[in-house]
Parts: structure tokens; C-alpha cells; sequence
């Protein structure tokens, strides 16, 4: 099996990114192993684009099975593992809120995420490295994607911030927070906190946005040595009347629309205007 390793270090503890044949049929992967906890990540695109669809159509599917802690089924009548938990399931989107913005939103091309499981520390969690996974997955393929994009985990325990803290530093920290973005920018974030400041806040946002940078630079070494060309994608343009006609009508309303303060009557404005 052809591999190739590459290693920084994150929050005190050792990253691993390693790109192998395992998956010679998708656009990209990467198998990432942080601690103790492995996840794999495969992308893949169709090769044409989908008709009749107004949107984007991105699937990411996050998979936990029992095995990757060391579990058997309990069952004696029970063989097979069931649907997806519900922590799989937010994983899954968590993933999504993060990758989803740096698509062109005018494509076509159906485009699958997955992101597997196969080991758990019970120390390191795996969502941040599936965040990862997907970001390298995505960024060494020929998907046309405008990553790379990083995330971290930031707690603060004892007064002191933890970055991708353990499972026992998290359960004694009063600040739980997920982020993700690139290039000192976020995009993303996702938190808990019991009564935390808005200076600490404003603290832990500066010390991801400084690690993200980090882990971005790290990526872009990474797909500069073994990324593949990325396509060209498919993309649907309105035409030049349909153009003309929102600057005239819809441009001006909207703009006034998206800024009116108290919600209701935002929602109201903009159902209007639709």
C-alpha cells in the first residue's frame, strides 16, 4: 500500500494525516489519527451535474460503529448496528456547517461526505478530527472547493483555556466551544458555556482563529505536494433579463430587509418581498 505521512502537533498532542490507496475509487481521502482516535474520510463527486435542482447537493454522513471503542452488541437477536445515533447525526451536521460555505453555491454536482470512525481513545474526541478528515479529504482531491478550513475545540479549565481538550477536562470546564474557519477568519461556531464573559469569549475566539491558522497552513503544504488539479465545476448562471430585473425590483428592498432588527417583522418584510 502506497502511504504518505504528515505530522504537526495541535493542543500538546500529535496530528496525523495519511493518504494511502485505501480508497482509490473516491476524489479524495485521508485517514487522520489524533491521540488515540482515527477517523477516515472519503469525498466524492458525480461527474455530471443533476437537473432539475435548485440548490446544492452536498451529503455528509459522520459514522460511529461500536467497534471503534472497543464494543460488542449486546444482543443475542440484534446482529447488525442500527440507524445513526444522534451524536452522529450533529457531527454529521456540525461537518456540514463548516465545509458547506466554501462551495460554489451554483453547483450541481451531487457531492458525498464520509467520515468514519474507526477508533476512540476515550481521551480525544472525534469530531474536531473529522472536521479535518473532510477538509483534507476535500482539499487534496479535484472537487473544486475553496478550502482548506480548520477547526478547534476550546475550553477553559482552572482559568486556563485548553485547546481540544480531553473528555475529563471538558466535563470540568465552563466553556465548550467549537470553531472552525480559515486564513484568521471564522465561519463557524458551536457553544456551550456556564455564564462566561463576553472578554473570555471574545479570548477564545482569538486563540482558535490563531490555531485554525495554524492547522491551515499545515493543509496547504499538504495539498501543494500531493493535491490533484481541481475541475472546473458545472455551474448554473441566471440569465442577463433574470439579473437585470432583481437589481431593479428585489436588490434595494432586500438589502433594507436583512437589516431590520426585531425579527418578526424581518421575517414578515422578507416574506413580502418573496
Amino acid at each position: 500500500m502506497v502511504t504518505k505521512k504528515f505530522t504537526t502537533e495541535v493542543g500538546g498532542k500529535t496530528l496525523t494525516a495519511e493518504f494511502t490507496n485505501l480508497a482509490e475509487q473516491a476524489n479524495g481521502s485521508c485517514l487522520l489519527t489524533y491521540g488515540g482516535t482515527v477517523v477516515f474520510a472519503t469525498a466524492v463527486q458525480s461527474k455530471n451535474a443533476r437537473e432539475g435542482i435548485d440548490f446544492f447537493p452536498l451529503v455528509v454522513d459522520y459514522e460511529e460503529k461500536f467497534y471503534a471503542a472497543g464494543m460488542i452488541l449486546g444482543s443475542r437477536f440484534m446482529r447488525r448496528e442500527g440507524k445513526a445515533s444522534d451524536e452522529a447525526i450533529l457531527v454529521s451536521r456540525l461537518i456540514d456547517r463548516c465545509i458547506r460555505p466554501l462551495f460554489n453555491y451554483k453547483m450541481r454536482n451531487d457531492v458525498q461526505i464520509v467520515v468514519m470512525t474507526l477508533s476512540v481513545d476515550e481521551e480525544n474526541h472525534p469530531d474536531i478530527p473529522a472536521i479535518l478528515a473532510a477538509s483534507l479529504a476535500l482539499g487534496t482531491s479535484d472537487i473544486s472547493w475553496a478550502g482548506p478550513l480548520a477547526a478547534v475545540r476550546i475550553a477553559k479549565v482552572n482559568d486556563q483555556f485548553v485547546v481540544n481538550p480531553t473528555y475529563k477536562e471538558l466535563a470540568e470546564s465552563k466553556l465548550d466551544v467549537i470553531i472552525s474557519g480559515k486564513e484568521g477568519r471564522i465561519n463557524m461556531i458551536e457553544a456551550g458555556a456556564k455564564e462566561v464573559s463576553e472578554e473570555e469569549m471574545v479570548q477564545a475566539l482569538e486563540l482558535a482563529a490563531k490555531e485554525t491558522e495554524k492547522l491551515c497552513a499545515f493543509q496547504r503544504d499538504i495539498t501543494k505536494e500531493i493535491g490533484k488539479k481541481k475541475t472546473a465545476p458545472q455551474l448554473v448562471d441566471a440569465t442577463p433579463e433574470m439579473i437585470a430585473t432583481f437589481k431593479k425590483h428585489i436588490k434595494a428592498p432586500l438589502e433594507e430587509a436583512v437589516y431590520i432588527k426585531e425579527k418578526l417583522n424581518r421575517y414578515q418584510t422578507l416574506n413580502d418581498l418573496t
